[in-house]
């Protein structure tokens, strides 16, 4: 019988979800005059957002359609695939409820920020940026004024040269897909833990079984720890005691 495994690659929530409550930067504009996010993507996690408070928008960028800018307020529900860079911009108090795929594998090597090329190139300067991050709040926005600024040659190819823009977008996602490939065998164990654990589980049901398991047990979380510091906001993880870290956004 199938008996979900609550472990540090698993956040115990349904279908081996991960789900945080995201506050979008606002506390200074970036290079160009927006409030929000650091560019980044996904190479096996899907994501989606359900708009709990506030206006803004994400942009998106995939290899069939290129840029498109889709409108978020309360109530919005956005859902997209793994390979879609995408950007958060905060335009009034956005909040929403982050929802990730395999729980715990974006934050441990299925996301890349986008710099641009010339970072991508160099894999001391692109971990120079990474760790920003860990000299606090300003250290969050000086991560994300660098990726925006890397991000405005993207956007300008959109505008002036679209062959060249896909050509970049195409790079930069083939660049993530090696490095997720690379790291399948640790991959695998998110998915083993996350979303098979709960197809087995179900299985398992339906085969007349009711194990003694986590997916049994009833789970209540009530925020405590200090909010932490993503990719695009202030991070709030829903999650049961001693499951994996859901904070990647």
């Amino acid at each position: 019988m199938a008996d979900l495994n609550l472990s540090h690659t698993s956040t115990g929530l349904i279908g081996g979800l991960g789900m945080t409550n995201v506050t979008v930067y606002d506390q200074r504009v970036s290079p160009d005059g927006k409030h929000g996010g650091c560019p980044h993507l996904h190479a096996i996690c899907a994501e989606a957002y359900y708009v709990l408070s506030g206006n803004g928008l994400v942009e998106l960028h995939n290899l069939k359609h290129g840029l498109r800018e889709v409108r978020l307020q309360a109530g919005t529900y956005l859902q997209f695939p793994p390979n879609t860079l995408h950007r958060l911009v905060n335009e009034d108090k956005l909040v929403i409820l982050g929802i990730m795929s395999n729980a715990g594998l974006a934050e441990n090597g299925d996301a890349r920020i986008y710099f641009g090329p010339a970072i991508d190139a160099d894999p001391t300067a692109y971990a120079e940026c990474i760790a920003l991050v860990s000299k606090g709040l300003e250290g969050a926005l000086e991560r994300r004024d660098r990726a925006v600024e890397g991000y405005q040659y993207l956007l300008k190819l959109w505008e002036r040269d679209r062959d060249g823009y896909f050509a970049e977008l195409k790079r930069f996602i083939d660049l993530h897909r090696e490095s997720a490939n690379s790291q399948r065998e640790k991959f695998s164990t998110y998915v083993a833990n996350g979303p098979r654990e709960w197809a087995d589980f179900a299985e398992t049901l339906l085969g007349g079984h009711c194990p003694n398991s986590h997916g049994n047990q009833i789970i209540h979380h009530l925020p405590s720890d200090p909010p932490r510091l993503g990719m695009c906001g202030t991070l709030q993880p829903v999650q049961a005691d001693g499951a994996a870290n859901t904070f990647g956004y």
